[in-house]
């Protein structure tokens, strides 16, 4: 059996894609070493156990905006939130541990909330909606913190009509992930990203943040994301603020 399918049958992990996460963070060893691959062919009954320092969290993702709210100074608590790509939802969890009154959970996919999150009555699930169709008929309160974690489409693309959403002096913290700014041209074999990744940031500073400016936001701070992504490629995360209404 697969290690990350073994420790979900053992109960020791809610998924199979947390048990990889779990792995691939160091988290998961075998007979006290530290297992680094969840494809491994293990014994179900092996001596499995998981780190104490593991972040509970429901994805790997959320680490991503708990370093964001270690740097950057935005505060969720007692504020409405929208979490565009929510996917599993470990943005959405980061909103609420640290106090967000509620959260807008949005994502193109269906069925990936975690029922953790998805019956929390501070979570209004939008799951099956395109950041385009969001109206204010969905969203009936002006946004105060925007969280976004988007993939295969530019977040110019997908912020504009939620960025519409949010109040003035609302606050944005994006993950801005090069591989889906380039273009086509800059992704290689596997992937990879070929501009190295003083290029990929230049790149962001020159194209992404001006634009972003343009729609009226004061951008503050761009800083490397904690960890890197799912296909170790390197990511970026924007605190920006909205200054007009």
């Amino acid at each position: 059996m697969r290690l990350d399918q073994a420790l979900v049958e053992r109960g020791l992990a809610p998924s199979r894609s947390r048990a990889q996460e779990l792995i691939k963070l160091g988290h998961v060893s075998i007979s006290g070493q530290t297992a680094t691959k969840a494809s491994v062919r293990v014994d179900p009954q092996a001596d499995f156990s998981i780190s104490d320092d593991a972040h509970d969290y429901v994805s790997r993702a959320a680490l991503k905006l708990a370093g964001a709210l270690d740097a950057f100074p935005v505060d969720p608590a007692g504020k409405v939130a929208l979490d565009l790509g929510s996917s599993t939802g470990g943005f959405t969890e980061v909103l609420l541990r640290h106090g967000a009154a509620k959260v807008y959970s949005v994502d193109v996919g269906r069925d990936q909330l975690h029922p953790s999150l998805r019956n929390r009555p501070e979570v209004v699930s939008l799951e099956g909606t395109h950041a385009k169709d969001l109206t204010r008929e969905l969203i009936q309160e002006p946004i105060d913190i925007l969280v976004c974690d988007v993939s295969f489409i530019s977040i110019l693309k997908a912020l504009p009509p939620v960025a519409a959403l949010m109040r003035k002096g609302g606050d944005m913290i994006t993950l801005t992930k090069p591989q889906f700014e380039l273009g086509k041209d800059a992704i290689g074999k596997n992937g990879r990203v070929l501009p190295s990744p003083e290029e990929q940031e230049g790149f962001i500073r020159e194209t992404i943040l001006p634009e972003i400016a343009s729609w009226g936001f004061t951008i503050h701070e761009l800083i490397n994301s904690p960890i890197l992504g799912g296909e170790g490629t390197k990511e970026f995360l924007l605190h920006a603020t909205k200054t007009t209404d």
